[in-house]
């Protein structure tokens, strides 16, 4: 199981530096997107988000 960003994120990036993997990135649509295969499923993402918009699928 690992985690996924869901439409109630608000774009502030505190994910993104919080992952220890470097699996969240921005995609082309400017969202942010977590990579499954690079996801440890750690809940970093998780602790930091203010909408809970990462949750594990």
């Amino acid at each position: 199981m690992t985690y996924t960003i869901t439409d109630d994120c608000i774009q502030c990036g505190a994910c993104e530096a919080e992952c220890p993997e470097n699996a969240i990135s921005v995609n082309a649509d400017g969202n942010y997107v977590i990579d499954a295969a690079l996801c440890q499923d750690c809940g970093s993402c998780a602790d930091v988000c203010p909408t809970n918009a990462a949750l594990k699928l």
